[in-house]
């Protein structure tokens, strides 16, 4: 049974809705984006129909005053207003507009209908005519528009919807293939891109060509991608790749920054050109997870505009602040050590020396060796002639593949002998020249004398250096690496 009393819409939290449609506000003051949800909240509790109530008399000669029975034959519409002493339709005041030139209109709208002589006649009774037969009377319409608006499923959204869900379907379908596709070739560090990704071409590049082979084990799959896909729902563009692996970038450095938690850290950095010659920045991240083992994680790689220590230390500190990375719990720094003539890393160094100062850099201990091997290869001038020999012999040996391959797979005896067949067979004097000088260097005897030491001097060293690379390695441990390797070339000094 309707409410007795005006009541107010406990729903919509928004605005209270009053029930009593003398003192109600119209619908076109309420804003637009919420009038659907008003709307519905009044189809919801129904016309304001109070029974047990006095209802006043508004003729004290002829006592005429509302009747309650007339709910009977008008319920789905018919509202009385104590406050007014008025009726009104609750189907065209949620959507009848204002028909100038229709004060009945009006009366049943906004300012209420209360002229209880007329309703007595039956043939011109304003109810009744309110209701006219008429299909596309304003009442009618308003009362089309409660029954649509009650039924959720014809509800534009809803038809949208049905209709596109299908094509949701698809494209989610053809997007996660997208992804499952980067995320293989991103793991095995493969090219995205092909030479030639045109329909005609035999080989459209790594991307396309996985989505093509993963969709022959799936026709579903197949139904979806690449040809079969919406002309705008392809998801093969570079764009789109390039989306794909920064989403999965960033949620891989999410997991890493969650297992560094409030932990101390390391920080990692070295710096070189791509190929488009832009400056990078690798970043990588050294710490000690919760299960108390030592992780050394590659974090990010940013572009920076020049390499002066105040712009590395900011580009750093801008990637640390974004996943909340605090500088002050830095303990250690370690750079190659490749632009100390520039003092650009010893000054980087520095200025996180100053915001931490137990963030303590340590030289890349492999670059260090190699800066030794090369300092001390420099200063003994038969063993930087025999490099300088090295390289050119080289460069002659691989002036062709079939050449490279010879000088490859059969070493030092093929090179002789390819390098003996440039000096005869040469395409000019020039190449014939070169190819007999390298001849007579590569058989003497010095040149074979130091060719057997530095191998075994690279032997010894190379362990050591693929031993410093290992992210697992610490300070102590370099040490006494250091300690042995020198101990084994003075064992070759002294007895070799």
């Amino acid at each position: 049974m309707p409410d007795e009393h005006p009541s107010k819409c406990p729903k919509l939290q928004f605005e209270e809705i009053n029930h009593d449609p003398g003192s109600r506000k119209q619908i076109c003051e309420f804003p637009i984006d919420k009038q659907d949800e008003i709307r519905r909240a009044y189809i919801e509790k129904g016309p304001y129909q109070p029974k047990n109530i006095d209802y006043p008399y508004n003729d004290d000669t002829h006592r005429r005053r509302f009747q309650p029975s007339w709910f009977n034959s008008h319920k789905d519409w018919l509202e009385y207003s104590p406050s007014t002493d008025a009726i009104y339709c609750l189907p065209c005041y949620l959507f009848s507009k204002k028909l100038i030139g229709r004060p009945e209109s009006d009366a049943f709208i906004s300012t209420g209908f209360y002229n209880w002589k007329k309703v007595k006649d039956r043939m011109n009774c304003p109810l009744v005519r309110h209701v006219r037969k008429e299909p596309n009377s304003p009442h009618k319409i308003a009362v089309k528009c409660c029954e649509d608006l009650k039924n959720y499923s014809r509800h534009i959204d809803k038809l949208i919807e049905k209709q596109t869900s299908k094509e949701l379907e698809n494209n989610w379908l053809w997007l996660k293939t997208s992804v499952e596709c980067a995320r293989w070739l991103a793991f095995q560090a493969c090219a995205f891109r092909g030479h030639d990704e045109s329909l005609d071409s035999k080989n459209r590049g790594n991307f396309i060509e996985l989505i093509k082979f993963t969709s022959t084990f799936n026709d579903k799959v197949t139904s979806v991608v690449l040809e079969n896909a919406l002309g705008n729902a392809k998801y093969t563009s570079p764009t789109i790749q390039k989306e794909i692996l920064h989403i999965l970038a960033s949620n891989v450095r999410n997991v890493i920054r969650e297992k560094i938690g409030d932990a101390k850290f390391c920080i990692l950095v070295d710096e070189a050109w791509d190929e488009s010659k832009r400056e990078q920045m690798a970043i990588i991240l050294r710490f000690v997870d919760k299960e108390g083992f030592i992780k050394e994680r590659f974090f990010h790689i940013v572009h920076v505009r020049d390499t002066t220590a105040l712009t590395l230390k900011n580009e750093i500190c801008a990637v640390l602040s974004h996943y909340n990375l605090h500088i002050e719990n830095i303990r250690g720094q370690g750079y190659d050590g490749a632009s100390n003539m520039r003092s650009e890393w010893n000054g980087l160094q520095a200025l996180f020396l100053k915001d931490c100062p137990y963030a303590y850099y340590v030289h890349c201990m492999a670059y260090r060796l190699q800066l030794a091997l090369v300092t001390a290869s420099r200063e003994v001038k038969d063993v930087h002639q025999f490099i300088d020999h090295l390289v050119n012999i080289i460069n002659i040996v691989i002036a062709s593949s079939k050449r490279n391959d010879e000088f490859l797979i059969k070493m030092f005896d093929t090179t002789c002998k390819v390098i003996n067949t440039i000096s005869e067979e040469g395409a000019n004097y020039k190449q014939r020249g070169d190819a007999e000088g390298a001849y007579q260097i590569l058989t003497s005897f010095e040149f074979i004398l130091i060719l057997h030491l530095i191998k075994e001097i690279m032997g010894i060293t190379n362990v050591l250096c693929q031993a410093l690379q290992q992210h697992f390695q610490d300070l102590l441990n370099v040490m006494h690496l250091i300690s042995t390797t020198k101990s084994l070339i003075q064992e070759l000094r002294d007895n070799g």
